[in-house]
């Protein structure tokens, strides 16, 4: 848990809800703050298995997971490779792509050529292509008269993606089953706040949505779990443009290391089919492996 990455706090977060709903069911938990020590440490506590609560670069994107599979410890959600290909957005969705998944628009370019003028006709999103909880997301709109001015700390090189109008929905899969879906009802942006804090945003599940979008929703997020090759749990999220029916439904992203926090949309979901937070948390724990 915790970890160097810009999403720190929400992964302690995650990672003490995870601990206290492990100890719940009978496990003996070490909690780990994964800092330059982070071998030492986990050759200390010679775990039976390692419960992946860190999010973000580091976390998320098969860079601890080759640490772990190095020292042959059995560990939770997606490995190396998956979770590297869903972190790096525009080449998860060319997965997406080549198994027919529908996605919008979207090309990486230069950070100083996106200041310096449209590179996509409004509207788009601008976004680092490998950070999550919409850390560093930029909306340009259709009236922008200039370019997005992007902050210092973002990246050199940048996602801009064709805005995609619409609701928000994701869904959770576990295993092999897609759980349901949540239509995630916010005022404005879905943004870290949104995602995150209290009362941020409101989530209907499940979705009061037509099933035929609904079974769509359930069906693409296990396609996209597949085809990225994912272990464990996954989040895939969505936006759906009402008008355009199924056609309006695209996939946005993956999440390999969605979050285990009091707010968070997966524990929702399972809570909402009959599994209780601290049996998915035990669900993890026991899928756990290395080779994955």
């Amino acid at each position: 848990m915790g970890g160097p990455s810009a999403e720190r706090e929400v992964s302690l977060s995650s990672g003490r809800e995870c601990a206290a709903a492990l100890r719940d069911q009978g496990y003996e938990v070490i909690e780990v703050d994964a800092g330059p020590d982070l071998v030492t440490r986990l050759q200390d506590a010679a775990p039976d298995a390692v419960f992946n609560a860190l999010h973000g670069r580091w976390g998320e994107d098969g860079c601890v997971q080759g640490v772990l599979e190095w020292l042959r410890l059995p560990y939770t959600h997606s490995g190396v490779l998956a979770s590297a290909l869903a972190m790096d957005k525009e080449r998860s969705k060319d997965v997406y792509r080549a198994v027919g998944l529908p996605v919008v628009e979207s090309l990486l370019a230069p950070k100083s050529q996106v200041m310096a003028g449209h590179v996509m006709t409004p509207p788009y999103v601008v976004k680092p292509n490998n950070e999550g909880s919409s850390v560093g997301v930029y909306l340009v709109q259709e009236a922008a008269n200039g370019p997005p001015q992007l902050s210092d700390d973002m990246p050199g090189t940048v996602m801009v993606e064709a805005f995609a109008p619409g609701r928000e929905l994701t869904a959770t899969v576990m295993g092999d089953r897609a759980l349901t879906v949540t239509d995630i009802l916010t005022d404005g942006w879905y943004d870290y706040d949104a995602k995150y804090k209290p009362g941020g945003s409101r989530h209907v599940v499940p979705a009061e949505i037509p099933q035929d979008i609904f079974d769509a929703c359930l069906d693409y997020a296990l396609r996209a779990h597949a085809a990225l090759g994912c272990r464990g749990v996954s989040r895939t999220d969505f936006r759906w443009d009402e008008s355009k029916g199924l056609a309006g439904l695209v996939l946005l992203e993956t999440n390999t290391q969605p979050g285990m926090t009091p707010t968070s949309l997966s524990p929702e979901q399972g809570e909402c089919v009959g599994i209780s937070f601290g049996e998915m948390c035990a669900w993890m724990v026991e899928d756990a492996s290395c080779n994955r």
